[in-house]
């Protein structure tokens, strides 16, 4: 829920910059995947998917990168297999054979006002404070104003939900975008401040699972293996969310977070999946006619979404055959 519609500037000559962590040494008989992040409490759900996984035979190693970009760019290059992002505008405008393969969850982002505001089209003509500029809550803001037909007055940015939420209890800012987890702690601690304006439904994805389509098929096996996994996850998660916890491994990555985060899993997911964050189906088509709407309407991909083909950007074979 981080980095949603960053712009594709990195290039393989910045890929020695990495802030990464890599599991052991690299081999060629490894799937190489290539993290958007750190390990975090979002990505425990993953890494009990990846447990699950190497318990049906997959080999894999993961990097994380410091950088959202640095990811789609290393999938690019060939120096991973496979990536974590919504690289859209990268598949479309480099013509590489990328596809997505599973939507790892959902854009759910939410405007928070103080009490002045009530609905969106209060906002009109009104500053808002946002992530970055060009990135996922300016792209989100664009939506908005195309779907309920308003115009934002000044845009201020401040990167960070948890940064923006200050900002809001310190009078800075009267709106702002942010994500489930600090929509959530603002509320339960200073709800009688501030508002949860209406936000349409949105089945678009923030974060996906990608990789290039030629590697994708000399490794069906193995990438049939993870989505398999992911599925069983997702679902699993989507019945009980303490799943996660009780299956994250004491010795693997997230097992060694803080303690404060390991006690905060099961609320983690549990409002994770209560705000519909993760498709137990794992987005599939639903999700990939979204993204192209969403995306096309955030000036991300090219094109009228009705005049675009959902398998120029996903390979939805492995998914299809994990339902069956």
């Amino acid at each position: 829920m981080k980095r949603f519609l960053k712009k594709l500037a990195v290039t393989a000559a910045l890929l020695p910059l990495v802030v990464g962590l890599t599991m052991s040494v690299a081999s060629a008989d490894k799937i190489r995947i290539a993290l958007a992040e750190t390990p975090s409490d979002e990505l425990a759900a993953f890494f009990v998917a990846l447990d699950r996984a190497k318990a049906n035979g997959l080999d894999y190693e993961w990097t994380a990168f410091s950088d959202e970009e640095l990811a789609i760019q290393a999938v690019l290059s060939g120096q991973m297999d496979i990536g974590f992002g919504t690289p859209y505008a990268a598949m479309q405008r480099s013509k590489a054979p990328v596809r997505i393969i599973f939507q790892l969850s959902k854009l759910k982002f939410f405007p928070v006002t103080t009490k002045k505001y009530e609905k969106l089209e209060d906002l009109n003509g009104e500053p808002i404070l946002l992530h970055s500029r060009g990135g996922g809550t300016d792209s989100i803001a664009n939506v908005i104003e195309d779907k309920v037909g308003i115009k934002f007055g000044e845009r201020s940015y401040v990167p960070g939900s948890a940064n923006r939420v200050v900002a809001l209890i310190a009078g800075q800012a009267d709106a702002t975008i942010i994500d489930l987890s600090n929509k959530n702690k603002i509320m339960r601690q200073h709800g009688d401040k501030f508002n949860v304006l209406p936000m349409f439904e949105v089945d678009a994805s923030d974060e996906a699972l990608f990789a290039n389509l030629d590697w994708i098929k000399a490794n069906e096996a193995d990438v049939q293996i993870l989505v398999n996994a992911l599925l069983g996850v997702w679902r699993d998660m989507n019945d009980d969310p303490t799943i996660i916890s009780k299956e994250t491994d004491p010795e693997g990555p997230i097992g060694q977070l803080p303690k404060e985060i390991l006690d905060g899993l099961d609320d983690f997911y549990k409002e994770a999946v209560e705000g519909g964050l993760y498709d137990p189906d794992g987005g599939g088509r639903k999700a990939a006619a979204a993204d192209m709407e969403w995306y096309s309407q955030a000036g991300q991909l090219e094109g009228d979404a009705a005049s675009l083909n959902i398998e120029d950007f996903w390979y939805l074979a492995p998914l299809d055959a994990a339902k069956k």
